[in-house]
């Protein structure tokens, strides 16, 4: 095996971000190039060290015997090459961001490892809560930028990140009642996206009750999780034990733009904002 200074501190990234997020796509978004570029990194530090790191399939993306055994050697050698960057770096900057509740779910604790250790320059401070409230902080400088759901034509600014789309889930043994009302997991109101699925069973005369009341797409994931009812979530959220309700026996729901709202200014900080933001996106493929 060659030296290990002769590895590409970047492809060594690339395999760490790979590594936590589990996801091409997202890889390629934090690192702000293409899936193909991502794959190249990888194959040829795979050939460099003589070892497949990485297993990909169409439906998930893990690390071989190998790849784990590398794993925290890779970790000391990027973190070595950003402290002797840091030496002469910039003073540390401070972000203050809010993200709907819709989109955070069971993977957030990845996604913060991967910000804590690219993002060494920055103090994240960080909100998560429904669009009204998080609108209402940023209009009060509280937040720096804000990521949100649009609801509605009334408010036009903002960036448009992608469209998410939203599906009825509930547990793999959960009996759907055929001549009783819907039993609901739902967000407490007010709520827009609560407020949705309830037009749409009104307006396909479906019947329904709600049966737990739980704030975010975490608390909601995971009473429908337990078999106590169904949940409308954010399809990238879901988890991955739930099952979704399909069949025509429920509703379809409309697809909602998700959108950056931003006061950042500087080159530099606005090039974190954005990585960080493709941090949380949702793999689109």
């Amino acid at each position: 095996m060659q030296n290990m200074r002769s590895l590409d501190p970047e492809a060594v990234e690339a395999f760490l971000l790979v590594a936590e997020l589990q996801s091409f796509t997202r890889v390629a978004g934090v690192m702000n190039t293409s899936q193909a570029a991502i794959s190249l990194r990888l194959r040829r530090l795979e050939d460099m060290l003589g070892h497949r790191l990485v297993e990909r399939t169409p439906r998930r993306v893990r690390l071989t015997t190998a790849g784990e055994r590398f794993l925290e050697p890779a970790r000391a050698y990027v973190a070595a090459g950003r402290r002797a960057l840091d030496v002469f770096g910039q003073e540390p900057t401070r972000l203050a961001i809010g993200f709907t509740h819709h989109l955070i779910g069971a993977d957030l604790p990845r996604i913060l490892r991967v910000i804590s250790e690219r993002e060494t320059s920055v103090t994240l401070h960080l909100r998560t809560a429904g669009t009204r409230t998080l609108l209402e902080l940023y209009d009060a400088g509280e937040l720096d930028a804000i990521v949100v759901l649009r609801h509605d034509d009334i408010r036009r600014d903002g960036e448009l990140l992608f469209q998410e789309s939203f599906g009825w889930y509930c547990s793999a043994d959960f009996d759907l009642p055929s001549n009783a009302p819907v039993p609901l997991v739902l967000q407490p109101e007010p709520c827009n996206l609560r407020a949705m699925a309830l037009r749409a069973l009104e307006a396909a005369d479906i019947a329904w009750r709600e049966v737990f009341v739980g704030t975010g797409a975490t608390a909601v994931g995971a009473a429908a999780e337990a078999g106590i009812g169904v949940a409308l979530l954010a399809r990238s959220v879901a988890p991955a034990g739930l099952r979704e309700v399909r069949d025509g026996l429920l509703p379809q729901l409309s697809k909602l733009n998700v959108v950056m709202i931003s006061a950042v200014t500087g080159d530099h900080a606005n090039a974190v904002l954005r990585r960080i933001t493709r941090a949380f996106q949702s793999p689109r493929t």
